[in-house]
C-alpha cells in the first residue's frame, strides 16, 4: 500500500488502529470503547437545541503496563469505567455546541489518569442523515501541562527563559537574571550547546543522548555564574524548586528522554528544547534572545529580552 493511501486508511481506520499504526519504540497496553452510544443535546444549531440526538464514541487509551504482577488486582490497573465515567461526567458539566469541544474535554479527563498516556477520542453524531458527522482527535499526555502548585492548591506558572553561549559569557548576565526574577513568578533558566561541538558519532539515537549531555554541561556553566541558582533535571525536583521560590537551571537529558512524545529529534537545539519545557509547565511567558527562531504556533508567548530590557 503507498504512503498516500495507507495514510487515507488511517484517516478512517477505527481508533485501535491508528493506535497501533503511530505506537512509539516504548511498549504499552490499549484499553478501549467501542460504538459506545448515548442520546445528548448538543449542537450549534438552532435546529439541534431542545432535542436530543445519538452520539457514538470509540475510544482507545494507551496506558503504561503495569511494572508489578497484577496479581489479579482491579486496583492496579486502569479501569474500563474511566473511560464511561470520563464521558458520563463530562456530559454532566453542561451542554456543549461542538464535538470538537467534547472530545477534548473527554480526553482531558481521561489523561488525568497516572496510567495514561495517550487518548484517541471518536465521536460521531448518527441522526443528522442517512451518514455520521463525526471527529477525531489525538491527545497525550506530554500536551496535557502538569502545572506545579504550592501546599494551598494554587498553579505556579513559571517563566522560562533561553540564554545563548553569548549571554551567558556577558558580564550583565546576572543583573539580567535579576530583572527576571523581579517578576516575582518562579524562573527557570534553558541554555543550548555549547562553543565547542561534542564528539560526533555516526548512530544518530545515540549523537542525540551525546548532545543533550552537552546541552547539560552548558547548563553547569550558566549555573557557575550565581551559586544560589539551581541545577535540576527531573520533574520532580522542578516543582519542588518552584514550590521553593528557587531559580532554576534546566538540565534536560532525563525529561526529554523520559517524555511520553519526547523532543529527542530536536536534542541539539536548546531553543527548541526551552519552548517545549515552556509548554510542559504551562509557563506565563517564554524569553528569548532577540532574532531566535522558533516553531510557529506556540501554545506559550514569546517575548524577547529586548523587550525585557525596554
Amino acid at each position: 500500500m503507498s504512503s498516500s493511501s495507507s495514510s487515507s486508511h488511517l484517516a478512517f481506520a477505527h481508533p485501535e488502529e491508528r493506535a497501533a499504526a503511530t505506537a512509539s519504540a516504548d511498549p504499552r497496553d490499549r484499553i478501549s470503547l467501542r460504538d459506545y452510544m448515548v442520546d445528548v443535546e448538543i449542537g450549534a444549531f438552532q435546529t439541534e437545541r431542545g432535542l436530543t440526538q445519538r452520539l457514538m464514541f470509540n475510544i482507545v487509551v494507551e496506558v503504561q503496563p503495569q511494572a508489578a504482577p497484577l496479581d489479579d488486582d482491579v486496583d492496579k490497573i486502569m479501569s474500563y469505567d474511566r473511560i464511561t465515567e470520563a464521558i458520563s461526567d463530562e456530559l454532566a458539566a453542561g451542554r456543549v455546541n461542538l464535538l470538537e469541544t467534547l472530545a477534548e474535554h473527554v480526553a482531558e479527563r481521561i489523561l488525568a489518569a497516572p496510567q495514561a498516556m495517550r487518548a484517541f477520542v471518536r465521536i460521531e453524531k448518527l441522526d443528522r442523515g442517512p451518514f455520521k458527522l463525526g471527529v477525531d482527535i489525538v491527545r497525550t499526555r506530554a500536551a496535557t501541562p502538569v502545572q506545579a502548585q504550592t501546599d494551598d492548591g494554587a498553579v505556579l506558572h513559571p517563566v522560562v527563559a533561553f540564554f545563548d553561549n553569548a549571554m551567558i559569557a556577558d558580564a550583565a548576565l546576572v543583573a539580567r537574571v535579576a530583572g527576571l526574577e523581579a517578576r516575582g513568578a518562579p524562573l527557570v533558566l534553558c541554555v543550548g550547546m555549547p562553543e565547542v561541538a561534542p564528539a560526533q558519532v555516526g548512530i544518530d539515537v545515540v549523537q542525540k543522548r551525546i548532545d543533550l549531555l552537552a546541552i547539560e554541561q552548558n547548563a553547569w556553566v550558566l549555573a557557575a555564574r550565581n551559586r544560589d541558582w539551581l541545577v535540576v533535571d527531573s520533574r520532580t525536583e522542578i516543582d519542588w524548586a518552584i514550590r521553593q521560590g528557587k531559580t532554576i537551571v534546566w538540565a534536560p537529558p532525563k525529561l526529554v528522554l523520559d517524555a511520553v512524545d519526547s523532543p529527542l529529534d530536536r536534542a541539539s537545539d536548546g531553543a527548541a528544547l526551552a519552548l517545549w519545557l515552556a509548554e510542559e509547565l504551562a509557563a506565563q511567558a517564554l524569553v528569548m534572545p532577540e532574532g531566535q527562531k522558533l516553531s510557529a504556533g506556540s501554545r506559550v508567548p514569546v517575548e524577547t529580552f529586548a523587550e525585557q530590557a525596554g
